[in-house]
């Protein structure tokens, strides 16, 4: 077994609301500087740069795995998290389909850029990335899940985007691999403040729009960093663990 930390909730450029800072090879150099050795890029409905990271991070002691943060129907975010960009540009084929035909304002929303691995512009996003799918919250899951992937409602206990907020609960006929709090909630609170959560494998992450957001709280202890070994260590199963990192702010 080995032990990774790991921050699973990480935008690029690609999402309006990232800084510019936001690009590959400072990502990658980020989370190295933190001692963070899994990460998940998980852009707005949105995957083109998942790719020119991991690209960056060849060769370096950083596993990248390729994600997206869904808003379904519920104006609900979702981590959707995969193996592989392929399992990802497959998912992101669907969420494509169900995506309203509108063009993003980026002096209102922000600029949407797809990059290289070394930060290079390639072009803009014109497809407004800040809105929902017309996908529910159970199809989002069960097609994410269908493809390989693993399912994280986002910042469960936000005032906005959140299960907690728009549903008043998590779903029990729906099957999530964890659920994530924001940095402003500790594991030990969490399910003391929102009783909801109890039960519920939990994962805490920076949600990291800006390079000073990596949290890297998270500690997997598996044979491999695979998405199939991350729900292993989030159910305890199989000698497979996931702890949280003491921090000193939290």
């Amino acid at each position: 077994m080995k032990s990774y930390i790991a921050e699973l909730h990480v935008h690029t450029v690609l999402s309006p609301c990232a800084e510019v800072e936001m690009l590959p090879p400072l990502i990658v150099q980020e989370a190295l500087d933190q001692g963070i050795g899994l990460i998940a890029i998980t852009d707005h409905n949105a995957s083109a740069n998942a790719r020119a990271v991991q690209k960056a991070a060849a060769g370096a002691e950083l596993v990248v795995l390729a994600g997206m943060e869904l808003q379904t129907r519920e104006e609900v975010h979702m981590l959707c998290i995969f193996d592989t960009v392929e399992q990802l540009e497959h998912w992101q084929a669907t969420v494509d389909v169900y995506m309203p035909a509108l063009v993003n304002n980026p002096e209102y929303y922000g600029d949407q850029f797809v990059v290289d691995e070394n930060g290079d512009y390639i072009r803009t996003e014109s497809q407004l990335l800040i809105t929902s799918a017309n996908l529910s919250l159970h199809e989002a899951v069960e097609g994410v899940r269908a493809l390989g992937g693993m399912v994280i409602p986002a910042h469960v206990n936000r005032n906005s985007f959140s299960l907690l907020t728009n549903l008043g609960l998590v779903p029990t006929d729906v099957h999530f691999d964890a659920l994530e709090i924001s940095r402003h909630l500790s594991p030990a609170d969490a399910p003391v403040k929102f009783p909801q959560l109890r039960g519920y494998p939990l994962i805490q992450s920076g949600d990291v729009h800006r390079l000073d957001e990596f949290l890297g709280r998270n500690v997997f202890k598996v044979e491999a960093p695979t998405v199939a070994e991350l729900k292993m260590a989030l159910a305890q199963q199989h000698g497979r663990s996931m702890s949280f990192r003491s921090l000193r702010t939290v």
